[in-house]
Order: C-alpha cells, then sequence, then structure tokens
C-alpha cells in the first residue's frame, strides 16, 4: 500500500509543471575532500567506487559506464550519483572541470533513462553532488549545458519530494532526503521545503539508534550518515530556516558513536562493509558536528564493546544484525539495512598505540558478487568460523539466516575488564553456540582470550586473527605460538593450547587490496574450546651487526 501510494504522488507531481530557474537560488559548497588520485583515474577514463575500478567514458569515447552491463549495483548507483565529482574537483584544473561536463552531458544523453537512475538514493546523491558542485561543474558552463541540467534537476526534485519518505531502510534513505531537500531551496518552493522538513524527524529517529549507532550497526555507515545530518544542518541554518531539535540531538549521539569505533591511529574499524577514509576525514567530520563527548565503552542498542587499558584498545562486534526482508526496489538496489552486513558476529579488532594489530579483512562492497562476499564471510573475520559455514547466510541483497540471541555481559575491577559475549547463528544446522570470552589487564599488555563451541557431536571449528599489513609474524612452532612485530618496534606473542597455531595467508581491504598474513587456530572435531593470549613482550635489543 505505501509503494502505491507512493507511486501515485509521483503521478500526480508529474502532472504539475515546475519553474526551472536559470541557476539556483542558493549557493551551496560540498563540505568533504576528494581524492586526486582518484580524479586522475577519471581522465583517464576509469571510475573508482570503495575500491572497484570500472571504466567510465562517454558513448563518444566507446564507453558504456552508465548500463546495466557496467558494473555492480553498488558501483552504478555511486557512478549515477555523481559522488565523483568530488574527486574531479580535488584536481582543481579545467581538464578536470571539462571532464565532469563531458560525463554530465553523455549522461543526459545515455544515462538518464538508467533505471537505477531514478532510484531515491541515486536521486537525492546525485541532486546534492550538483549542487555542491555547481560553481565547478555549470557556472561558467555554455547556457544550454547548464539549462539541461536545471531541468532535469527540477525533474528529479519533484518526483523525489513526492516519493518521501523513502522505505529504504538503510543510510540511502537519509541521502535521498538530504538531496531533496537541497533542491527544494536551490529551486526556492516552499511546499517541497515544508515536506522535507515534515519528514525529516522521522527519518533521523529511523536512522540513528537510541545510543547513537547507525541502523546498519555499519561504522563506515554512521560516518557517512553523520555528513548527511551535518549538510541537512548547514542547509536548513543557510536558508534561514529552524531545524527541527531531532537533528541536533542525533549529531549528539551520533559523534560520540563515532569515536567508539576509531583505532588509535583515528581511523575506523572495518565492521560491516566498512573501509578506512583515513583519520583526516573523521576529524573534519567530527568538527564540522561540533561534536562533543567522548567515545563511550558500550553501544548498548547497535551492540558493540570497547575494552582499553594503557595504549591496548579492543572493539568487538557483539550485536544481532539489523532486521531485513525488506522487498528489493526496483532499480535492483537493495532496501534492507543489512545490504552491507557481514557474518562476522562477535569478531574484534585491537590496536596498540598507533599500530593496528588485529584487524578484519575490509570490504568491496562495490565489487561483483564472489569478491565482494569472499570479505563478507566470517572466515575473512577474527573470530571463529565452525565447520567452514559463516555464522549468517550471505545474499545479494542482505543476510538469510542469522544470529537471532547475541548476548554480552561486561566486568570491570581494578582497572582490569573481561567480556562474555555469546551468539547462537549456529544453532540452525549445528545446534551449536559460539561463546566468547575475553579479558584485558589493567596494564592493557595482556589481552586473554577463550573460544568456546557449545552443543553436542561438535564438527572441527577455526579461530583467526587476521594481522594487519604492518605486523610482521613469526612462528615459532615449538611454543605453539607466534611473535607478532609491530611497526613501533613492540612485540607481542600470540599462544594458544587445544588448537594447532599456523601463520596463512589473508588480504587487507580498508583501502587498496594489501597482501598481510592471518594467524590460525584450528580445533578438532569435539574440542569444547580453544584458549589463547596475546600478551607483550621485551626483546633484548639487536646486538649491533646482528639486525
Amino acid at each position: 500500500m505505501a509503494d502505491w501510494l507512493r507511486g501515485a504522488r509521483r503521478m500526480v507531481a508529474g502532472l504539475k509543471p515546475v519553474k526551472v530557474p536559470e541557476a539556483p537560488a542558493r549557493a551551496f559548497r560540498d563540505l568533504w575532500p576528494g581524492d586526486a588520485t582518484r580524479g586522475h583515474r577519471l581522465l583517464r577514463g576509469e571510475c573508482e567506487v570503495a575500491g572497484t575500478v570500472r571504466p567510465l567514458t562517454t558513448v563518444e569515447g566507446g564507453g558504456q559506464g552508465w548500463g546495466e552491463g557496467s558494473g555492480s549495483p553498488t558501483w552504478r548507483a555511486a557512478v549515477h550519483g555523481f559522488a565523483w565529482l568530488r574527486d574531479l574537483r580535488a584536481l582543481g584544473t579545467d581538464g578536470a572541470r571539462l571532464r565532469a561536463r563531458d560525463l554530465a552531458a553523455d549522461w543526459l544523453a545515455h544515462g538518464a533513462a538508467e533505471p537505477i537512475a531514478a532510484a531515491p538514493e541515486v536521486t537525492g546523491a546525485r541532486l546534492s553532488a550538483w549542487l555542491g558542485h555547481w560553481d565547478f561543474l555549470a557556472a561558467t558552463a555554455e547556457d544550454g549545458f547548464r539549462h539541461a541540467l536545471m531541468v532535469r534537476m527540477a525533474q528529479d526534485a519533484r518526483g523525489l519530494v513526492a516519493s518521501l519518505p523513502v522505505e529504504s531502510r538503510h543510510r540511502g534513505a537519509l541521502a535521498a532526503l538530504k538531496g531533496a531537500l537541497a533542491a527544494a531551496i536551490a529551486l526556492n518552493d516552499d511546499g517541497w521545503i515544508a515536506r522535507c522538513l515534515r519528514v525529516l524527524p522521522q527519518e533521523i529517529e529511523r536512522q540513528i539508534l537510541p545510543d547513537g549507532a547507525h541502523v546498519e550497526r555499519s561504522p563506515g555507515q554512521l560516518l557517512l550518515a553523520v555528513q548527511d545530518l551535518i549538510e541537512i544542518r548547514n542547509l536548513i541554518h543557510g536558508a534561514g530556516l529552524e531545524a527541527p531539535p531531532h537533528l541536533s540531538l542525533a549529531l549528539d549521539r551520533a559523534a560520540p558513536a563515532l569515536r567508539l569505533f576509531r583505532h588509535g591511529d583515528g581511523g575506523l574499524t572495518l565492521f560491516n562493509g566498512t573501509r578506512d577514509e583515513g583519520a583526516a576525514l573523521v576529524d573534519l567530520v567530527l568538527t564540522q558536528g561540533q561534536a562533543r563527548g567522548r567515545a563511550p565503552l558500550i553501544l548498548a542498542e547497535a551492540g558493540f564493546q570497547r575494552l582499553q587499558a594503557g595504549r591496548t584498545l579492543v572493539i568487538i562486534d557483539c550485536g544481532p544484525p539489523p532486521e531485513g526482508r525488506v522487498a528489493p526496489g526496483p532499480s535492483g538496489l537493495s532496501r534492507q539495512a543489512d545490504r552491507f552486513h557481514h557474518a562476522g558476529t562477535l569478531s574484534f579488532e585491537m590496536s596498540v598505540g598507533r599500530d593496528r594489530l588485529i584487524v578484519n579483512c575490509g570490504a568491496a562492497t562495490a565489487a561483483e558478487g564472489p569478491w565482494r562476499d569472499a570479505l563478507r564471510a566470517t572466515a575473512a573475520h577474527s573470530t571463529l568460523t565452525l565447520a567452514d559455514t559463516n555464522s549468517s547466510e550471505l545474499r545479494e541483497d542482505g543476510l538469510g539466516r542469522r544470529p537471532e540471541t547475541v548476548e554480552a555481559e561486561r566486568q570491570e575491577a581494578n582497572g582490569a575488564q573481561w567480556l562474555d559475549a555469546s551468539h547462537d547463528g549456529y544453532r540452525r544446522g549445528f545446534g551449536a553456540v559460539h561463546r566468547r570470552r575475553l579479558y584485558l589487564s589493567e596494564s592493557g599488555d595482556d589481552l586473554r582470550g577463550e573460544d568456546a563451541v557449545e552443543g553436542e557431536n561438535l564438527p572441527g571449528y577455526a579461530v583467526r586473527f587476521h594481522l594487519h599489513p604492518s605486523v610482521v609474524a613469526s612462528l615459532q612452532e615449538e611454543d605453539n605460538a607466534v611473535l607478532l612485530r609491530l611497526p613501533s618496534g613492540a612485540s607481542w606473542r600470540l599462544r594458544a593450547s587445544r588448537a594447532k597455531l599456523s601463520v596463512e595467508e589473508s588480504v587487507f581491504m580498508a583501502g587498496e587490496p594489501r597482501r598481510t598474513s592471518q594467524v590460525v587456530l584450528t580445533a578438532e572435531a569435539g574440542t569444547p574450546s580453544v584458549q589463547w593470549a596475546l600478551s607483550r613482550v621485551n626483546l633484548p635489543n639487536p646486538v649491533k651487526g646482528e639486525e
């Protein structure tokens, strides 16, 4: 019924004429930095989205970058959303400006009719990008090009405003609302502005959980959502309008939550589709958001825990995946909150000072299915994998079978911290529960763990610790241990009992793909638990000439 009413509103809106000014009534400026490296790739006819590089050239240049066969739905959504304008602007050259206009003109002629271009989240992103880069893209362009952009903008805005609220249960709905509001202000339509402001409070409540985390349980999506909220706040204030109190309250909750996910180097943990965009961007977002408050230790609704002592930091995913089971949209884009979710329940990451030690493998959200899902698999996370089976079933648009009960209990005494967590993702099929117990000493120099599988007729399992590429691992077979050397010169030793310890190859996908290693504890069938310890060790300085 909701989709039918939304479609009816769009149909009625399409019958009404819309005024098309010569230029936006109000100037906007995109707040966020682009990437000059990606900009140079665009000049060469390639577009990078979340680490996936595909051709993007005009039809006259022989390109097919707008059609269905050009890439995955996520890659195509970003391309049709014009997020790449930020990267061309970062170059700051006339060649980059002309390239942006050539691609925009080609899209108007050959890409605008693609179904994915009309998806609300894509339309909203495109409107925000055009308006945020108007001076770069169109201010000095020919009249015909500017008029074509304004006409398309007015048409898109009319349909998008009529479709509010968007039914996608993820950040795409917030991006759609932001784009609709930007276009409504730029086109000076009071009715559209009023509708956007009326929808805003309920959308904020859908997006930001009471603990400040994002509904998708992804640090990366939380970062983007905070950026959206900052832009919406600036749009409202710039137009001299009064923002609903929900907006400032959401920013006050979300900024501290974002801090929980920061490693010692300032970047984000790699949970649920997150790719590390670097500390500088996170700092900028927190500054623009006028963020106050320290990082919490617990996000109760989202289910994340932060253990910290001395220079050691451990961040653990202790929550169930968000609700799924929403019919996909006509564009092929998922409308589920678990669209990028990984099968990484009870995985953790660990850093010591500015050095990352234990990580998850990262994400390739815009890649084709096999490579994307390899990084979503349980084995790509620092946790236990039972019988080479994912703890959640991976599907194209989200998750199928998943943990339904995820519990965590935390205790602290004299600076030491204990965490006892469990999930039932293996109950179906194996009748088993994974329980992970962690202990962090008051000095931060000793992290101990026990991974148990509770059930009958237990198959074998593996406990993985993926290492950051900067960590050098040396196997010590006689002690069933591995020595880990960090860039700072500090050394840690990982020891295990009741399991065979080995060092194997792995991959790290925070930015460019990088080779790395993983420590694997392999337990035979019937083994009830594996115990392990990560301890800092003081090694003697090497004698000169023996390094």
